[in-house]
């Protein structure tokens, strides 16, 4: 695989109907995140969807709407999304950055320990920021200290 694999959280809002998974979030924080991921792998790289209930889904797989948190009893455990990844080719990818909120950033680690995310430790209002901030300067690997993000 070149370039970075992005992964990025589900929504709550979603459309009404089957749809692939690239189209069936509609929220304002899954747009964002996944127009950071399109500038993030513009040059090659590979974006899936964290989802509470199904896991890892690619952009093109057609799913049906559903009303599970990651979490949430039901919800996908880590041995699932490893065998995701597998299962996708993805679970060796070197670089992995997580465009998510904490609950979603700890899933993805128990696959990708070595994953990077740049939104942790931020309110959401900073988080929107610097998703903004990474899709004028996206700069890999990000590492994060509590006062700034730096190139590693």
């Amino acid at each position: 695989m070149s370039g970075p694999l992005v992964v990025i959280p589900c929504a709550a809002r979603k459309l009404t109907v089957p749809a692939p998974a690239g189209d069936l979030y509609q929220g304002s924080y899954h747009r964002a995140c996944r127009q950071t991921a399109d500038a993030l792998t513009a040059t090659g790289g590979t974006t899936v969807i964290l989802s509470g209930l199904h896991g890892l889904l690619t952009l093109d797989r057609v799913t049906a709407p559903y009303e599970v948190r990651m979490g949430d009893p039901g919800s996908v455990t880590p041995e699932q999304l490893l065998d995701q990844a597998q299962e996708l080719g993805l679970a060796d990818a070197p670089t992995v950055v997580v465009l998510a909120g904490a609950q979603y950033v700890t899933a993805a680690r128990e696959v990708w320990p070595h994953a990077s995310s740049p939104l942790t430790g931020r309110g959401i209002g900073r988080q929107l920021q610097r998703l903004v901030e990474l899709r004028a300067e996206p700069v890999f690997p990000l590492t994060y200290s509590p006062t700034r993000w730096a190139r590693a």
